[in-house]
């Protein structure tokens, strides 16, 4: 049973969780394979119906002391750009659609995706882009992210995000 998982982390990203969990975008991925798709909402107003038929499930839920297990368990993890998030994908060695939130003004998240995407780690996009991009992508492309490098990570975050000059 192959399964999505989506995660916004502590924060919100409503348009996400509301693109993802469009009927078009049910559709495609279960026409993709996916049977099973699980929503990490946070602090969001946007709350899906979960709902369960005999080829589809939805799950959603605010926050778990971890999110670890559901990466896990995940065949595609569809993330917020937050570092955390990317990092434990990464090192899970799990398959990662970064999307970008545009109504962040400080975008050096969208600097960290093209970066990893530039690489070969990720794909990224926006919400709008998103049901495109599950089409199109082809995630037997994507290289492993190098793990237990965190102090890499973080010195290439500073760099990003201008710390460094």
């Amino acid at each position: 049973m192959k399964c999505v998982f989506v995660t916004v982390g502590t924060t919100s990203f409503d348009d996400l969780i509301a693109c993802v969990s469009a009927p078009d975008s049910l559709q495609k991925i279960e026409s993709l394979g996916y049977s099973r798709l699980i929503l990490q909402i946070g602090r969001g107003t946007v709350v899906p119906e979960p709902f369960s038929t005999e080829s589809f499930t939805l799950d959603v839920y605010r926050y778990k002391d971890s999110v670890k297990e559901d990466i896990q368990k995940a065949d595609l993890v569809i993330s917020h750009a937050g570092a955390g998030s990317c990092l434990e994908t990464l090192e899970k060695g799990k398959p990662l659609v970064v999307v970008i939130n545009e109504k962040l003004m400080n975008n050096h998240q969208l600097e960290l995706a093209k970066q990893l995407h530039k690489e070969g780690h990720l794909f990224y996009c926006t919400c709008s882009t998103l049901p495109g991009l599950l089409q199109s992508m082809d995630l037997s492309t994507l290289k492993c992210y190098p793990p237990g490098q965190p102090e890499k990570f973080s010195a290439f975050l500073d760099k990003v995000v201008g710390l460094q000059k």
